[in-house]
C-alpha cells in the first residue's frame, strides 16, 4: 500500500537549459511583446472576456406612399389619358417571414373568362394541322389543356386550341420605364424587437426619443427605422430605375452588437443594404422578380378575371448579432488558451539552434560563408540542450583506436568480417571529466617535482615494432591474440588498439596506472562498496571486470558509450594475464540490454 501511494504522490517537471545570449534573448522578448500585444488587443476589441449569446428577434414592416399612374384608354374611338392613383393596398402584397414586397411594374390582361381559344404562339404551340395537336395534353409552360384542334390565331398563323382563361395572356416584355417608378419615394417603417434570453435583456430598434418624421441617413440619422426606398438602393450601390423594370431582391441587414456590461452598456442596431438576386443573369434565364395574381368578378353572370403580371422589389430583412456580458469563466479560459502562444519564441529559437547545428551547415556552410560564422555557436548550444541517445540494439558496438581522435559506432551484423575492418560511423569523443581522478589514492597522483629537474611525461612510442609470427592478420600493434570464442562470435573480438601500425596502448604509463594498478582497482571497488569483502576466490574476477570498466571509461569517456564498448584484443588479454581466471573459458562481450 505504501509503495502504491509513493507512486501516486509524485511530481515530474522538465529540466531547462538557460542560454545567456543577447541575440536569442532579444528574439524571445520580441516574440513575447508581439504575442502579448495581440492577446490584449483581441481581448479588448473582440470582448473575449464576455459570454456571448445570439439574438432572437421579430420583425414587422409598414410601407407608406402614394403613386400616380397615367393610363391610356379608348373612349368613343379616341385615346384618352386617365390618371390612376395607387395606394398601399394596391402596390404591397403580404409575404411570409421577414419580407415585404413593393410593386414597381406590371402587365394586365383584362376580361378573361373560361372557354376555348388559340394558344399564344410559341415554338411548342405552333401547328399546321390537327395532327400537330394532342387532345388532353398539357404543357407546364402552356396556358391550358389542348383540345386537339389547330385553329387560326392571327392572320395565317395557327396554334393549338386550348381550354383555358381566354383570351390567353400574351408574352410581353415589362414596360420601360417602370410604370410605378415613383415608388422610389415610398417609405418603410421597420419594427424590430430583440431578446437575449440568457442575459434577460429585451429591447427594440425604435428608441424612446424617436422623431417620427425622421428618415434614415448613414451619418446624420443612423438609428432612424424609417427608410426611403431610393435611399436603400443608393446605399447598396444600385440604380432603382433599372431594377424597377424587371424587379429584384434587396436585403436589409440589421446587425446588433450589444455590450450588456453595466460599466459600458451599448445596444444599438446597425443597418446595411445589399442586392441579393443575381443582376448579371442572362435575359433567357428570367432575371428579376415577378409573379402573377388575378382579381375575379362577374359580368352578366359570367365569371371573369383580370390577370396581372407583377414586377417589383422583394425586401428581405435579415437580423443577426450577439449580446455579450462579462463572465469570469470565459476570461480564464481565454487566458489559459493564449498562454501557449508564448511558446512560439521557444519553438522559433529551437528551430534556429537545431537548423544551424546540423552536419550540413558545419561542413558546407560555415567554411564558405563568413557572415554565418556567428551561427556556429548554435552547435555548442545544441550539445548543451540535447542529449543524443542511440537505440540499444544487439548489433550496436563502439570502437576506439588510439591513433584516431574520434570514436567509431558500428550498428550492423559482422557476418564473419573482423571488427577491425568495419568502417562504422564517426562519433565525436566526449570530453573527459577529470574530477574523478582526485578520488584516486595518493600513490597514483604525480609525485612532487624535484627542484632543478624538468618534468617529464612518458609518451606512447610511435615506432613501428615488428609483429610476431603468430600475430593475427588484423593486428597492428603485435600484442593481439586469436579469439577463443565460438566461430560465429569470433569476429567480435578481432579488434586491435590501433588502426595503423604502431606501438600498443598496453605499453603506455596511463594504461598501467589506470587499468592494471591493483591498488587503484581495489580502491575503486571499495569506493563503490565500502563493506565489500575481497576474498581470494572472487578478487581476480572483480578486479578484472573493474579493469574492463576503467579502460572503457578512459577511452570512451561517456557511460552510454562504455556500456557498448568493445575492448581491443591486446588490452583484453593484457588484463586477463594480470587478473587471470582460475578455471574455465572467458565469456567475452555481452550486450547490457
Amino acid at each position: 500500500m505504501a509503495a502504491c501511494c509513493s507512486d501516486i504522490f509524485q511530481y515530474e517537471t522538465n529540466k531547462l537549459t538557460r542560454i545567456q545570449s543577447m541575440n536569442y534573448g532579444t528574439i524571445k522578448w520580441i516574440f513575447h511583446m508581439i504575442v502579448f500585444s495581440y492577446v490584449s488587443f483581441a481581448l479588448l476589441s473582440d470582448k473575449l472576456y464576455q459570454r456571448k449569446e445570439p439574438v432572437v428577434s421579430s420583425v414587422h414592416a409598414k410601407v407608406k406612399g402614394i403613386a400616380e399612374l397615367k393610363e391610356e384608354i379608348m373612349e368613343n374611338g379616341m385615346k384618352k389619358v386617365v390618371p390612376q392613383v395607387f395606394d398601399t393596398a394596391d402596390y404591397t402584397f403580404p409575404l411570409q417571414g421577414n419580407s415585404f414586397f413593393v410593386m414597381t411594374n406590371f402587365i394586365k390582361t383584362e376580361g378573361q373568362s373560361q372557354g376555348l381559344c388559340p394558344e399564344y404562339p410559341t415554338r411548342r404551340t405552333l401547328c399546321s394541322s390537327d395532327s400537330g395537336c394532342k387532345k388532353g395534353w398539357m404543357d407546364p409552360l402552356s396556358k391550358g389543356m389542348q383540345t386537339g384542334r389547330c385553329v387560326e390565331y392571327k392572320g395565317k398563323q395557327k396554334t393549338c386550341e386550348v381550354s383555358a382563361w381566354c383570351p390567353t395572356a400574351e408574352v410581353e416584355e415589362a414596360p420601360r420605364p417602370a410604370l410605378l417608378e415613383s415608388a422610389k419615394n415610398f417609405t418603410v417603417l421597420i419594427k424590430n424587437n430583440i431578446d437575449f434570453p440568457g442575459h434577460n435583456y429585451t429591447t427594440r430598434n425604435i428608441l424612446p426619443d424617436l422623431n417620427i418624421t425622421c428618415t434614415f441617413h448613414k451619418t446624420q440619422n443612423p438609428h432612424c427605422p424609417i427608410f426611403r426606398i431610393e435611399d436603400i438602393f443608393q446605399e447598396a450601390g444600385e440604380n432603382f430605375s433599372e431594377v424597377a423594370i424587371q424587379g429584384g431582391i434587396m436585403g436589409i441587414e440589421i446587425y446588433w452588437d450589444c455590450n450588456l456590461d453595466n460599466w459600458f452598456h451599448h445596444c444599438r442596431p446597425q443597418y446595411s443594404f445589399r442586392r441579393l438576386d443575381d443582376k448579371t443573369t442572362n435575359e433567357s434565364l428570367v432575371p428579376g422578380y415577378n409573379f402573377r395574381h388575378a382579381k375575379y368578378y362577374k359580368e352578366n353572370s359570367v365569371e371573369k378575371r383580370t390577370l396581372t403580371k407583377v414586377f417589383g422589389i422583394r425586401f428581405d430583412i435579415l437580423v443577426f448579432g450577439t449580446g455579450g456580458k462579462f463572465d469570469i469563466i470565459h476570461l480564464i479560459v481565454y487566458i489559459g488558451s493564449t498562454l501557449s502562444y508564448f511558446g512560439l519564441a521557444t519553438v522559433f529559437i529551437d528551430f534556429l539552434i537545431n537548423t544551424y547545428s546540423n552536419k550540413y551547415c558545419r561542413s558546407h556552410v560555415y567554411p564558405y560563408c563568413k557572415c554565418c560564422e556567428c551561427c556556429a555557436v548554435n552547435e555548442y548550444y545544441y550539445r548543451k540542450k540535447c542529449e543524443s541517445i542511440v537505440e540499444p540494439k544487439p548489433t550496436l558496438k563502439y570502437v576506439s583506436f588510439v591513433d584516431e581522435f574520434h570514436i567509431r559506432m558500428v550498428d550492423e551484423q559482422l557476418l564473419g568480417r573482423s571488427l577491425q575492418d568495419v568502417k562504422g560511423e564517426k562519433v565525436p569523443r566526449p570530453l573527459m571529466d577529470f574530477t574523478d581522478l582526485s578520488r584516486l589514492p595518493l600513490s597514483l597522483q604525480d609525485p612532487p617535482p624535484v627542484p632543478g629537474q624538468p618534468e617529464q611525461i612518458q609518451l606512447l612510442s610511435e615506432e613501428v615494432t615488428p609483429r610476431p609470427s603468430n600475430s593475427p592478420g588484423w593486428c597492428q600493434c603485435g600484442n593481439c591474440l586469436p579469439s577463443q570464442l565460438p566461430e560465429n562470435r569470433r569476429s567480435l573480438e578481432e579488434l586491435c588498439c590501433r588502426k595503423k601500425l604502431g606501438a600498443c596502448i598496453t605499453t603506455s604509463e596511463p594504461f598501467r596506472k589506470l587499468v592494471l594498478s591493483r591498488h587503484a582497482l581495489q580502491f575503486l571497488l571499495l569506493y563503490q562498496e565500502p563493506l565489500l569483502a575481497l576474498d581470494a576466490d572472487a578478487t581476480n574476477s572483480r578486479l578484472r571486470h573493474c579493469a574492463y570498466r576503467c579502460y572503457a571509461t578512459w577511452r570512451f569517456g561517456s557511460q552510454d558509450l562504455a556500456d557498448f564498448a568493445i575492448l581491443p584484443s591486446c588490452c583484453r588479454w593484457r588484463i586477463r594475464r594480470e587478473f587471470p581466471k582460475s578455471e574455465g573459458q572467458y565469456s567475452g562481450f555481452k550486450s547490457p540490454y
